[in-house]
């Protein structure tokens, strides 16, 4: 009996926490969808003479023009879920940072496929070529070696002189971290003069930067890290992205794109067997584990972790964000007021997340009360900098003024109580409204070296 209604409350669980997802993103495509509808009923009523300055205006968007002497550019590199300039019309996943400024960019990678695959998507969006996910790598997992062809890169003058500046919210950062550890160990064909020194700073917010409590919840098993349970909201997500990318409607892919085009799920390609074999998880990205869950597991992450490292000539800054407190020795939501019901739910959920006994734990020293604390989405623990499966050189600031002179090779970290995970205000979906603030002072930091 007792099993039973386990079993009935975790099914209501699924069922609520899957409904609030699904109107959460309805909500943010309608709201896209509504700006980009506003936006064209504004256009009909402008007078002709601005056609042509829209048209040298649009020319120009997502290109950085070098000029000498100019500070080098800002890379914002979107979590999970997202996406950049261009899709969903025009919403904002900074919040509108990248308005700020003109030398600031934002790609749009997958926005479910792994680390891996996102790197590699992110180095050809910025030099420029088709994208190359590397031969060994594309064999194993089973999908295309190539992708989207860039003619022209958005910073196609990219290297050791001509370094960057990266920003990257939750999954994001990691994404940075293993593009610089590729440019380090050389590993695109034909660019064979590659070095950690084309990075010249790495800004994390809220970044998985040791995994997340949070994927167990949605379904991966702990045992392992990788696979799935066999009734969870990651698996309800799993059959809407492959109906979705099966479906292979134009349009709508235009307007948001999972990023697993390199493994040809559509029904051109596949047909009915192949949904079928998609379905069944013979085939696809899930089947392989070559997308995002399985890397933001603490498991994956140790894995992913055990490959990279902080460079001496790097610039390192981490803020992390909660949204807990202590109460008579329990850790519960900071408030009710002035967050989202979505994100109180979560928050509450991953504050009482325990290890299952009979599993061993994902490394020697692990404990629950360490992975309490949270945002929502991941655990302040893993945002402050990378500490699995080793520790690296990190600095708490509690001032700005303890970051001058600026030190390469340290992780230089702050904490934020109140800042969410996600965020919908002024038209951002899943960062801060504070990305802008964190634009200008990595210009402030960097104002006596460029």
């Amino acid at each position: 009996m007792g099993r039973l209604t386990v079993g009935i409350l975790s099914l209501a669980e699924l069922f609520v926490s899957a409904t609030v997802h699904l109107l959460f993103g309805f909500y943010v495509f309608s709201s896209a969808v509504a700006s980009d509808l506003s936006q064209a009923v504004t256009d009909c009523f402008k007078p002709n003479t601005f056609d042509l300055v829209a048209e040298e205006e649009e020319a120009r968007e997502g290109k950085v023009v070098v000029l000498k002497g100019s500070p080098p550019p800002i890379v914002l590199v979107h979590g999970i879920f997202g996406f950049g300039k261009g899709r969903l019309g025009g919403l904002s996943y900074f919040a509108g940072a990248e308005k700020k400024d003109e030398r600031v960019l934002v790609p749009d990678l997958g926005s479910l496929t792994s680390i891996h695959d996102r790197a590699r998507e992110l180095f050809y969006y910025l030099k420029g070529g088709q994208v190359d996910y590397g031969e060994e790598h594309s064999r194993i997992y089973g999908h295309s070696q190539f992708g989207k062809n860039y003619e022209q890169g958005h910073y196609p003058e990219w290297d050791e002189h001509h370094p960057i500046h990266f920003v990257g919210h939750s999954a994001g950062v990691q994404v940075v971290r293993v593009l610089q550890q590729m440019l380090a160990d050389k590993a695109f064909s034909g660019h064979e003069n590659t070095s950690d020194d084309w990075v010249l700073s790495i800004t994390s917010l809220s970044g998985a930067l040791n995994g997340t409590t949070r994927t167990y919840h949605d379904g991966m098993q702990p045992e392992d890290g990788r696979s799935m349970k066999s009734i969870c909201l990651l698996q309800l997500c799993r059959l809407g992205v492959i109906f979705y990318d099966w479906l292979d409607i134009s349009w709508l892919k235009n307007y948001y794109n999972f990023g697993f085009d390199h493994f040809e799920m559509g029904w051109r390609k596949t047909g009915i067997t192949g949904l079928i074999d998609l379905l069944l998880g013979n085939t696809g990205p899930f089947a392989s584990g070559d997308w995002i869950l399985p890397d933001l597991t603490i498991q994956g992450s140790i894995k992913l972790n055990s490959s990279l490292q902080t460079f001496p000539n790097t610039f390192y800054f981490s803020y992390a964000t909660k949204r807990t407190r202590k109460f008579m020795g329990l850790t519960l939501p900071s408030s009710v007021l002035g967050i989202h019901p979505m994100l109180f739910i979560r928050v509450l959920q991953m504050s009482q997340w325990r290890h299952p006994s009979n599993v061993p734990p994902p490394y020697k020293g692990y404990r629950d009360e360490d992975w309490e604390d949270n945002d929502g989405a991941l655990n302040t623990i893993s945002m402050t900098h990378p500490r699995l499966p080793i520790e690296h050189p990190s600095h708490f600031v509690m001032d700005d003024s303890e970051c001058q002179p600026l030190q390469p090779g340290i992780w230089f970290v702050s904490y934020f109580h109140h800042p969410h995970h996600i965020c919908d205000k002024h038209r951002g979906i899943m960062a801060y409204e504070r990305t802008s603030k964190y634009l200008n002072r990595i210009k402030l930091y960097f104002s006596l070296l460029v």
